[in-house]
């Protein structure tokens, strides 16, 4: 299935692969993805959605297996203090549903924040935009794509 982002990659010449697997709706855990699509969970890398007082609406790239460090992340983005963006509130934002966000194709171009991991391995697989569906590709490219803040590759993780 081609979706928005899957088309914004190929508008840029991006070469990736779309991985499908079937979605339990009461498991949308970065370990149940990385299990079905048979990627290591340090490859699969999710984006959350986070709010500033200062720098507004931002995306966070992580790693699966870790957690955001909202403190390092708010030093990064120039801001004080980062919160999680409530879950009612990141479908009117990014124009996508939980299980589904992704920083590419979204509703407004947010500044992204990518871990620095990322760049360890040859590919990483984050969500195409829809439940269900993977994107995998190299992580320069994801960047290039996303339009990454200059400097922004760097530990966001605790």
């Amino acid at each position: 299935m081609k979706t928005n982002a899957a088309r914004a990659l190929d508008e840029l010449k991006i070469a990736y692969e779309l991985r499908e697997y079937e979605v339990d709706p009461d498991d949308l855990s970065a370990e149940t993805v990385a299990r079905k699509i048979g990627m290591d969970l340090e490859q699969v890398f999710k984006t959350l959605v986070v709010r500033g007082e200062r720098a507004g609406v931002v995306m966070a790239v992580v790693p699966g297996n870790a957690e955001l460090n909202l403190k390092t992340l708010a030093k990064l983005a120039g801001d004080r203090k980062m919160e999680m963006v409530p879950l009612k509130e990141v479908q009117p934002l990014t124009g996508y549903i939980r299980g589904g966000v992704t920083a590419l194709a979204c509703k407004k171009d947010y500044p992204v924040f990518i871990d620095e991991t990322a760049i360890l391995f040859d590919k990483i697989s984050v969500s195409a935009g829809v439940r269900g569906t993977q994107l995998l590709l190299h992580p320069d490219d994801y960047i290039r794509a996303v339009k990454a803040v200059a400097g922004d590759i760097s530990s966001v993780v605790t």
